[in-house]
Parts: C-alpha cells; sequence; structure tokens
C-alpha cells in the first residue's frame, strides 16, 4: 500500500489536530455533549474516537504509524477520562474509555486499504476553490 502524496498536508494535518482539540475540549467541559437516546453516550465516543482514527489512518500509511497514532488516541481516551474523575463537575467511567477505544478500533476497520482514501478527491475540491 502506497502512501497518496498530499498537495495540502499542512491543512489535513492541521485540521487532524484540530479535531483531537475539538475531543479534549469537549471532554473537559462543565456540561457534556449529549446524544439523544444514548443515556451511556457510547454513541458520542464512537463517533469522536472513530472519527480522530479515520482521519490519521488517511494520513499515515505505515503500519508502524499507524500503530502509534492509535495508540495515542487510546492513550488520550485514557488520560481524559481520568482527568474527567478530577474536575469535579464531570465523571470517571472506564466504560468510557472502553467506548472511545472501540471508536478507535472502528476507525482502523473503516480505514484504507478497506475503505477509499477521500482526501485525494477533497484535494481536488480544494484546489478547484482555491484557483
Amino acid at each position: 500500500m502506497r502512501a497518496p502524496q498530499f498537495a495540502y498536508p499542512r491543512l489535513w494535518w492541521g485540521l487532524g489536530w484540530a479535531l483531537v482539540a475539538l475531543v479534549i475540549f469537549f471532554s473537559l467541559e462543565p456540561k457534556a455533549p449529549e446524544v439523544p437516546g444514548d443515556p451511556g453516550n457510547w454513541s458520542g465516543h464512537l463517533l469522536a474516537y472513530g472519527t480522530l482514527a479515520g482521519w490519521f489512518t488517511r494520513l499515515l500509511y505505515a503500519r508502524r504509524s499507524r500503530l502509534i497514532a492509535l495508540a495515542m488516541l487510546v492513550s488520550m481516551g485514557v488520560v481524559l477520562e481520568f482527568l474527567q474523575g478530577m474536575t469535579g463537575y464531570r465523571t470517571y467511567d472506564p466504560l468510557d474509555m472502553l467506548a472511545n477505544t472501540c471508536g478507535v478500533l472502528l476507525g482502523l476497520l473503516l480505514a484504507p486499504p478497506r475503505l477509499p482514501n477521500g482526501l485525494p478527491m477533497l484535494e481536488r475540491c480544494v484546489r478547484r476553490v482555491a484557483g
């Protein structure tokens, strides 16, 4: 599997890190975002960590790089859960760590080569808009 060459790698990496910052923000803000009909908010955890894993696996094609990134995302979920328990306004829940890890695995399962990498197509759109 050969990694695509991106015309705007800084943009894609910047968006990835912005997604990480967004997950950290929503994990530590006083009022947790809720998904209607999902009291344990598993869908939110799956969506957030699945999106992060899916994004970074589209940027990283080397197996070792992917595994390191995914391990870092799982670690981030564990650390954020402990931090939530220390805030006084959020709760620590080991099941949330499991949900985050399942989201990371879901993102990996949906990563190229199983599904196509949509970033080259997105780059073509950016090029047209940028002129």
